[in-house]
């Protein structure tokens, strides 16, 4: 666990179509949701919260200063702009410091010393991630930044590490399925030839594809009139 995330807010009276000026001055509209009590609105200043962002993601616990009381937050949901992809309001949830909570956490793994890939992959297999982040439970004080795996595990083909292999620290509880694929070794050739029998598939599923649209499209125009 890395040390404390802090993030300092000021409280926001603009609401409605007026957070817009707030955006033009550089801080995002955003949202505090307390297990059913009236949700406190803030704003945050916009390169403040990317970096934090990028420090917590959604499963580490950031610590919210500039307001009457202290926060425990985790983020909950992030609106962005379609277009130019930059965040335009934030939903916080906050927690309690002795309350189990949930999140996602990413998995990675881990590696030998002296080494940056699998063993696979060092003889020209391809080690193929099936799930980049887990479902966890635990206090925030003991939620993990990442989970890892032992990656000397996958060496020859069909070799494969699932959820239940995950190096877990006490105190936190995985709540994905312990069967659940990570990661397994496949032989190059192997692989290719699957995906190529998939695209075949979806090649010829394309025409009955296009008729069912030619078909639909009369419909559509007679519903508009």
């Amino acid at each position: 666990m890395s040390d404390k995330i802090v993030l300092a807010v000021q409280p926001r009276v603009m609401l409605g179509k007026a957070v817009k000026k707030l955006r033009a001055e550089g801080f995002i509209p955003a949202v505090i949701a307390d297990h059913g009590k009236e949700s406190t609105h803030i704003q945050v200043e916009y390169q403040a919260f990317v970096r934090v962002l990028h420090e917590a993601g959604r499963h580490h616990p950031i610590e919210i200063t500039g307001l009457e009381q202290p926060y425990t937050v985790l983020v909950r949901n992030l609106t962005r702009d379609p277009k130019l992809n930059t965040v335009t309001h934030v939903m916080l949830n906050a927690v309690g410091v002795n309350q189990m909570v949930e999140a996602e956490v990413p998995v990675k793994p881990q590696f030998a010393e002296g080494y940056e890939n699998h063993p696979a992959e060092r003889t020209g297999l391809i080690v193929l991630s099936q799930i980049d982040e887990v479902a966890v439970k635990a206090f925030p004080r003991d939620l993990p930044d990442e989970l890892y795996y032992d990656a000397e595990k996958l060496a020859v083909v069909g070799d494969h590490v699932t959820v239940a292999d995950l190096i877990v620290p006490a105190g936190v509880t995985v709540e994905t399925e312990a069967n659940h694929a990570v990661a397994t070794v496949f032989e190059p050739s192997a692989l290719a030839a699957a995906n190529e029998a998939a695209a075949g598939d979806a090649e010829e599923a394309a025409p009955a594809a296009d008729e069912t649209a030619e078909e639909a499209a009369p419909a559509a125009d007679e519903a508009k009139e």
